[in-house]
């Protein structure tokens, strides 16, 4: 029998990026584990990173290059110059050779590009690739076609917390490494369902937790982890910053706010702090008023002074972000740490817990409209997301060239971006499989997934890590097609290997990574390396100076807005209201849209279709399904599963599963300074269906 070989890499799946080790046997996944003395992993991996590698061996993978037939019926010159060297797919598709394929892509670009203009081409994507593809995919579109419009899904998560942290203390990334979650006193974690998004830094916060009592959660609905916790702070919807400028408050009334640090390190505290002191929302008193939740008037001061007077961690997902005050919300985080000098050493700092493998990469390698690499400002600055959606509708965007995001399905508002998709004259798609937004290209890549290829990925704490491939594939990689079709258009890519690429990145974005060459990345797989990285690597920032222009912290204050929940509940119109408040997120045994995760039947069988979770004292009205219904569009039918513990209208629904179509029912609802969708907070109606056979 062929003998098992057994090869280190980092897993494909969310932003904790876990080393892991897969086992081989004749070109085959057998087994992926974790070694005890993995730095990240500590030997433990969540049932995704275990299980989730049938992917890679599906019989769906995209092998070869696919042309839809109508889209050569719409080109004419082309159909006629490449019909030869065309082969059948299918009713729908053709088939060619690499070479053919980018070929064609290079000649409908110029097309478009001398017909209208560089700046009517937009690309996106970038995190779920390796660090070498997300930064030729920037320079291919600034670069080589000459377009600004280059983002990627940092978009619909984290992008207020980059926003939020570079405003306060200069730099966008965690402050910490993960296990400094054991040296810390106090541990708050906020809007984060840690135990089944982010699994494997849930298993330091619980341990942290059951040894020391430790722990605030702060959430709209009842977590898991939130089970462990000294302080279950469940609170209305749309409050974060209501809740943080509470705690600030307490804080400086009390005078528990560290004086020494506030003068040495920080600026614009004296302004800061009248504010807060003046603000009628900041006082606690205000939660004896919101019916349902006068708790908190005791509850928030009580985290507020174990967070000031104790060495304290702040971990928060995308229910801090995803609002329309998202970034304010990351300022007032950051303005709690600076107040109590919970920063710049062990144990005490700030953590975002980003939800894709190479989110962190793709924005420190410039997928960005507002940032070049190494997070410098650009010649020109392009268009978000959203906004490039609506010049789509306006016909100023004519080509899209997406790499690994399906913006067909993860982003808000779809019954808006199905519109503006078909306004486009060229979809051009790198994928692993025909994902909703593949479905729509015109032309698809199939590529290299991450357990086939060599290439950098930075997790959610700024660790390096060299992928290696666990098995053989002759697909290219993301960064090869560009390459072909870049050279096509009379560019200069002469990149052999990514390595080549890798170090074109040393060097233009050197402030973080001039001394992560492969050499060292490789000697330390299973550790990673922490950026910035020169001689060594920097585990904690900010230990001396602040990483802005003159080396303080800034306090920067934000109101919060009367809105939503809480603003019924004052008016006394909450009860009389027949909406409800929808939140959603995911769920352990699947990742983001499902691509890889629901072809692995020990995950999907778990959980193969979107469910509603609802407060027990709804069932006799709602039943077991139902359809959910906004001012944007509607949901497909939904299972619902009850909760004694869910707060009177509050709903969770995960959004795995295309059919389920829950993004439908948001609209353009955003963080409002860098248009963040407000996927925490929707007003939907419920409606009953009886049977479910639909849903079956």
């Amino acid at each position: 029998m062929p003998k098992k070989v057994e090869k280190e890499s980092v897993c494909t799946y969310c932003g904790v990026g876990c080393d892991i080790v897969g086992v081989v046997q004749e070109q085959e996944i057998k087994k992926i584990y974790a070694k005890k003395d993995g730095v990240v992993s500590q030997g433990k991996l969540c049932i995704k990173g275990k299980y989730g590698f049938d992917f890679v061996h599906s019989r769906d993978r995209i092998k070869s290059p696919l042309i839809k037939k109508s889209f050569l019926e719409k080109n004419p010159k082309l159909k006629e110059k490449y019909q030869e060297k065309l082969a059948e797919f299918n009713k729908d598709y053709f088939t060619s050779s690499l070479e053919i394929a980018t070929s064609i892509v290079a000649d409908k670009l110029k097309q478009i590009i001398q017909k209208y203009s560089p700046k009517s081409f937009c690309a996106i994507g970038g995190a779920r690739s390796n660090c070498e593809s997300a930064y030729l995919l920037q320079k291919f579109c600034r670069k080589t076609i000459g377009s600004p419009h280059i983002d990627n899904c940092a978009r619909v998560c984290h992008s207020p917390s980059l926003k939020g942290m570079k405003e306060t203390i200069g730099e966008g990334a965690a402050t910490n490494p993960y296990n400094d979650i054991y040296e810390s006193e106090f541990l708050l974690v906020i809007g984060s369902n840690t135990m089944e998004a982010h699994p494997i830094i849930a298993n330091r916060i619980v341990d942290s937790a059951r040894q020391n009592n430790n722990l605030a959660v702060i959430d709209v609905r009842p977590t898991r982890l939130a089970k462990l916790a000294r302080y279950n702070c469940i609170i209305p919807f749309e409050s974060n910053l209501l809740i943080l400028n509470a705690m600030a408050y307490v804080i400086l009334n009390e005078e528990l706010y560290d004086k020494e640090f506030i003068a040495t390190r920080t600026k614009g505290f004296r302004e800061y702090k009248d504010s807060i002191l003046n603000d009628p929302y900041a006082n606690p008193e205000i939660f004896k008023k919101i019916e349902g939740y006068e708790y908190l008037a005791k509850m928030v001061p009580k985290i507020a002074r174990e967070y000031a007077l104790k060495k304290s961690m702040i971990l928060w997902g995308l229910g801090v972000t995803e609002h329309i005050d998202g970034s304010y919300a990351v300022m007032a985080l950051a303005n709690l740490a600076l107040l109590t000098g919970n920063i710049g050493k062990s144990g005490a700092g700030l953590m975002p817990l980003r939800g894709q493998n190479n989110v962190q990469g793709a924005c420190d390698m410039g997928c960005l409209p507002y940032y070049d690499p190494d997070y410098q400002t650009p010649k020109e600055i392009g268009l978000m997301t959203p906004e490039l959606i609506d010049a789509m509708l306006e016909g100023k965007i004519k080509a899209l060239y997406n790499m690994g995001e399906d913006i067909a399905h993860i982003h808000p508002n779809q019954n808006k971006v199905q519109k503006a998709l078909k306004n486009l004259e060229l979809i051009v798609v790198q994928e692993l499989f025909m994902t909703e937004i593949a479905k729509k290209a015109d032309i698809v890549f199939g590529v290299k997934s991450a357990y086939e290829k060599v290439g950098v990925y930075v997790n959610a704490m700024r660790r390096l890590h060299l992928s290696q491939p666990l098995i053989e594939s002759d697909l290219p990689d993301d960064w090869e097609i560009l390459k072909m079709i870049d050279n096509k258009l009379g560019g200069d890519f002469d990149y052999k290997s990514s390595e080549d690429v890798w170090d074109e990145v040393r060097k233009v974005a050197h402030r973080r990574f001039s001394g992560a060459k492969y050499y060292r990345l490789k000697r330390h797989r299973k550790r990673g390396m922490q950026w910035p990285i020169y001689y060594e690597d920097t585990p904690i920032l900010h230990l001396l100076d602040f990483r802005t222009k003159d080396g303080l912290g800034n306090f920067i204050y934000n109101q919060w807005k009367k809105r939503g929940m809480v603003k019924e509940i004052l008016n006394k119109e909450f009860k009389t209201k027949k909406h409800y408040y929808l939140t959603t997120g995911r769920t352990l045994a699947h990742y983001n849209n499902s691509a890889q995760t629901k072809r692995s039947s020990k995950l999907n069988d778990k959980y193969d279709g979107d469910i509603l979770l609802a407060p027990a004292t709804d069932k006799d009205i709602f039943g077991d399904f139902v359809v959910l219904k906004s001012i944007y569009g509607e949901s497909e039918v939904l299972k619902v599963k009850y909760l004694e513990e869910m707060k009177p209208k509050t709903l969770f629904c995960t959004f795995h599963h295309a059919k389920s179509k829950i993004n439908y029912l948001f609209g353009d609802e955003s963080d409002e300074l860098v248009k963040t969708a407000c996927f925490k907070s929707i007003k939907v109606e419920v409606i009953p269906v009886s049977g479910g056979m639909e849903f079956s």
